[in-house]
């Protein structure tokens, strides 16, 4: 198996371009090699956990044949193995799912599913994540050159962690890195050198981290050549509260001290290394942000930024008109693909459009497999039915790597070295081409992110692309969709979409309800056939409604998701939402409604049909 890059604590006589075309070498070799690399990854993993009560209860008893593998070994979702998982969180030390010893839990997103699950992990796994964030940097330097000569202002955040009854610690993946020697310990490099002192970082009040290490990130703003944060919505509520707070930034600037809201003496004692009276830099930014528009502040704060690193894809894309706004259309930079069960890929072409963002997948970084999807209406679903549990025709259909087809979805299934075998981490990706022989993939959504009444069922993708549509009719008002959310409301009869928008209003001009209306029934009519026909034909669905919500509405719902234990690194608005509690929070703020003023169009057959008839 091709060796990873040499660890940089290790190899200080290399200089920086060696070390990047080592790194680039080693791309080029394990995707070129892509097939035995993944087979001897394979078998590293079922010979190290031979004996592992998981394998043994399966039939495995040792054997490492891929073809074996597959025949004994179910796929599986995280219901299957929760039981096994439980059992370690309660402290049973026995080789369940792998043999090296379980050193802690990461929690998944809690928006990302609705449920917070806990993936085993183990020491190694550390190091496997942090190969990954090596590659990112010598891919960017072919694409911007002399990043080196600057430092990123990152936004990083942790979340206080818990343990289980057994004594594991469970916490957010990025938390676990941070907290860790190797991002804690790091050895100086031009590449990991950031504006916020580590003290910044780990603080676990989330406002006098962000607070900190945006005083220090406009400290050293000529020093900034790139800025971001994990998803794109972090980066915009960073922006946001910068627009909330930058007096007090901008006199903490002028006098050289930082205002006593700051009372973690460790961050205001890292703060004070870096923190100089500036009187010039402090009208600087007087100046700006206290102009009517906000247009292009990033690059008018901090002048040498050459792009803004954050997240995009998926439901994030809705965040890019706000962030081009912020960023004068700065390159936004879509790097790795990662989850907490596993870190998968990377973006072999950052500076394309985020339309275009399509990721390499790392083939020594676990094993996969891939369960072919199809998309009927728009509707991302299983090639058959039973979404839980895969009949024998549909274990057949997998396809490993180097098998994948270009244009097919497939639903991400994978193997990891920390115990979990044939797990569906219920990403939908699409092939989008081929490095080497390795294939390169653009996420698609996340799979049972749906609305649903009846029979209808309507994923995040096509109810962005239905939003999309919808809101073209408030261009005319100046005004965009800052955010939204949906749910299914059944407390009618028949039940029926309703959609919370909270809005962005630049212009003058009242908008009247028959926009508004619009909106609804151009919603209805981008969504596909069997919500149409319930709507048409059925009677099963009612009109769609719109609420409109106060200002700040999406951030009261960040901030309760926090509060229950969501990580503020990994939190993204949830596209539909069914947990009554946050139901009530959205319904207390709506300050007007709006229905479909009549049924969408619809008739019987398919659209292929109707077209060549």
């Amino acid at each position: 198996m091709p060796e990873a890059p040499r660890d940089s604590t290790v190899e200080h006589d290399l200089d920086l371009a060696e070390k990047n075309r080592e790194i680039l070498n080693f791309i080029e070799d394990v995707t070129t090699n892509a097939d035995d690399v993944q087979k001897k990854v394979l078998c590293e993993i079922l010979s190290l956990n031979a004996n592992v009560e998981y394998l043994r209860r399966h039939g495995l008893n040792g054997q490492t044949e891929c073809d074996t593998f597959k025949k004994l070994l179910p796929v599986i979702t995280y219901e299957d193995v929760q039981p096994d998982i439980n059992r370690i969180a309660n402290g049973d030390t026995s080789p369940i799912l792998t043999s090296k010893p379980v050193t802690e839990f990461l929690t998944s997103s809690g928006t990302s599913g609705g449920e917070r699950k806990l993936m085993p992990t183990i020491e190694e796994e550390l190091g496997r994540r942090c190969m990954l964030y090596s590659l990112l940097m010598p891919i960017m330097s072919q694409f911007v050159p002399d990043l080196e000569k600057g430092k990123g202002m990152y936004l990083m955040f942790i979340k206080c962690e818990s343990k289980t009854p057994g004594g594991i610690v469970a916490r957010p993946v990025l938390t676990s890195y941070y907290k860790s020697p190797y991002f804690r310990d790091r050895p100086y490099d031009p590449y990991t050198n950031y504006t916020s002192p580590n003290e910044t970082v780990l603080c676990p009040d989330s406002y006098q981290s962000m607070y900190s290490q945006l005083l220090c990130g406009l400290c050293q703003n000529k020093e900034v050549l790139r800025v971001g944060a994990i998803f794109a919505s972090g980066f915009i509520r960073a922006i946001r509260f910068l627009e909330k707070h930058w007096t007090l930034l901008c006199n903490d600037i002028r006098t050289g001290t930082v205002n006593p809201l700051i009372s973690d003496t460790s961050v205001r004692e890292a703060v004070m290394r870096i923190l100089k009276a500036d009187p010039k830099l402090a009208d600087l930014i007087h100046k700006e942000c206290s102009k009517g528009s906000w247009q292009g502040i990033i690059t008018r704060l901090w002048p040498n930024t050459k792009y803004v690193d954050v997240i995009v894809t998926g439901t994030m894309a809705q965040y890019i008109p706000t962030l081009d706004y912020y960023s004068n259309g700065l390159p936004l930079v879509c790097t790795m693909y990662a989850s907490s069960e596993c870190y998968f890929g990377v973006n072999l072409n950052p500076l394309c459009k985020p339309s275009q963002v399509s990721y390499t997948l790392i083939p020594t970084m676990c094993y996969y497999e891939f369960l072919p999807v199809n998309r009927t209406n728009d509707l991302a679903v299983p090639s058959r039915p039973s979404p839980t549990s895969l009949s024998q025709t549909q274990h057949q259909e997998l396809v490993e790597l180097v098998d994948v087809k270009l244009g097919q979805e497939y639903e991400l299934v994978v193997t990891t070295h920390a115990g979990l075998y044939r797990y569906r981490v219920g990403d939908i990706l699409r092939v989008t081409g081929f490095k080497n022989k390795a294939p390169q993939f653009s996420f698609v959504c996340r799979k049972n992110v749906v609305l649903s009444i009846d029979s209808d069922k309507t994923d995040e993708v096509e109810l962005q692309n239905a939003m999309k549509n919808a809101v073209t009719h408030l261009v005319p008002f100046d005004a965009h969709v800052s955010e939204y959310t949906s749910c299914a409301d059944t407390t009618t009869i028949p039940g029926h979409y309703v959609l919370y928008w909270e809005l962005s209003l630049k212009g003058s001009t009242p908008i009247p309800p028959c926009v508004y209306e619009d909106c609804c029934l151009t919603i209805e009519e981008s969504l596909n056939s069997v919500y149409r026909q319930g709507r048409v034909s059925d009677k099963s669905i009612g009109p769609l409604e719109i609420k409109i919500v106060e200002q700040g509405t999406f951030d009261k719902l960040m901030d309760y998701a926090i509060n229950l234990g969501a990580s503020i690194n990994q939190y993204k608005a949830p596209r539909c939402v069914k947990f009554a509690p946050i139901v009530e929070l959205l319904n207390s703020r709506v300050t007007s409604n709006y229905f479909s003023p009549k049924c969408p169009k619809w008739v019987p057959g398919h659209k292929q049909w109707i077209h060549c008839n």
